[in-house]
């Protein structure tokens, strides 16, 4: 006899009071940007809410979000970093980093892209910030980010990884 588990592969989709393990609310994926934010070396990031219906619930991640339509990368990371930090990066310190494709076709969805800046701000900028979304901010070196001591979001883990290891990439 084989056991599954409540929802297994026999069983329908399950909505489980915890988030990360709910596979039944739509999720509603789009293009947008994210912030790789550097304060003396480390990483602020955001732990995003733990609930239902946003990708990776419970995980820490860069802050950012889907873009608005019409607008650009650029400026979907500016409007993202007001409404989550108060933060308005001066533009001489924000770099473009990379740009991530999704082909979400298996879905009949088209491609998205989530493009990743290098966003560099002063600890006195850093001591001014207040969070307007999510559930935390906090800094991280980047052995803890290496290392994966905490639950973070694969695609934001790994952009981060790139960014730790760029100088290392041949």
């Amino acid at each position: 006899m084989t056991e599954r588990s409540p929802g297994g592969a026999s069983g329908s989709p399950a909505r489980s009071s915890d988030p990360r393990l709910d596979r039944e609310t739509p999720l509603h994926p789009g293009t947008g940007s994210a912030a790789i934010i550097i304060v003396d070396g480390e990483y602020l990031l955001q732990l995003r809410d733990d609930k239902h219906g946003i990708f990776f619930p419970g995980h820490w991640g860069c802050f950012g979000g889907a873009s608005d339509p019409g607008e650009s990368p650029e400026q979907t990371l500016v409007r993202e970093l007001g409404e989550e930090l108060g933060l308005a990066p001066d533009p001489s310190r924000v770099r473009y980093f990379t740009a991530m494709e999704f082909d979400l076709t298996f879905a009949g969805l088209a491609p998205i892209r989530r493009y990743f800046y290098e966003v560099a701000i002063d600890p006195a900028v850093h001591a001014k910030l207040h969070l307007d979304e999510g559930a935390a901010m906090r800094l991280f070196g980047p052995e803890a980010i290496l290392t994966a001591s905490e639950p973070m979001t694969p695609y934001d883990g790994f952009a981060l990884w790139l960014h730790i290891n760029a100088k290392r990439l041949r």
